[in-house]
């Protein structure tokens, strides 16, 4: 049971290391969106939601650069072109969930005030967020097959070859 619990918690400590890097790069890309939104809200006559997709996609090409050099480095790097693909598709489904929320406050409920505008783009961000981690992690960077199985076989080796240490002790 011992080398169950250590494969589970070493695959709980990379999940955690890997939603950290995730944070850190949506956190970036959260104030990009929140900047370039209300700027360009600020400074032109776009209505709400479309300067809110500019924003979107403004963080959605600065996220992936995050993503692909630091949160997910160690990944397939092989099939880029799919990669890319898969990113950008699921990216298009988290701007439609994003802006969807604001679009339904906006022009649904009459709430379009700055504050309005800039909370519920910041909730749809929210939503959107957890569409794209799961997306993100589970189809378009994905971990290396022999990487993980590797790690596996290590870790069982390391514990079949402690085992006869403890028998040479008694």
């Amino acid at each position: 049971m011992s080398e169950r619990g250590g494969v589970l918690r070493g695959q709980l400590k990379q999940l955690l290391r890997e939603v950290a890097k995730f944070g850190a790069v949506g956190g970036a890309g959260l104030l990009v969106n929140l900047v370039v939104f209300n700027l360009v809200r600020h400074t032109t006559e776009i209505p709400v939601v479309r300067a809110s997709i500019l924003a979107t996609v403004v963080a959605i090409a600065f996220n992936y650069v995050g993503f692909r050099y630091f949160t997910y480095r160690d990944r397939d790097k092989s099939r880029r072109t799919k990669e890319l693909t898969l990113f950008l598709l699921f990216s298009v489904v988290g701007l439609v969930i994003e802006n969807g929320i604001l679009y339904a406050a906006t022009y649904g409920f009459g709430w379009d005030s700055q504050l309005q505008s800039n909370i519920f783009k910041f909730l749809g961000i929210g939503i959107a967020t957890l569409f794209r981690f799961w997306s993100y992690r589970t189809w378009v960077f994905r971990a290396l097959p022999a990487r993980e199985a590797v790690h596996a076989a290590e870790s069982f080796l390391g514990q079949r070859q402690a085992e006869p240490d403890k028998v040479l002790r008694s």
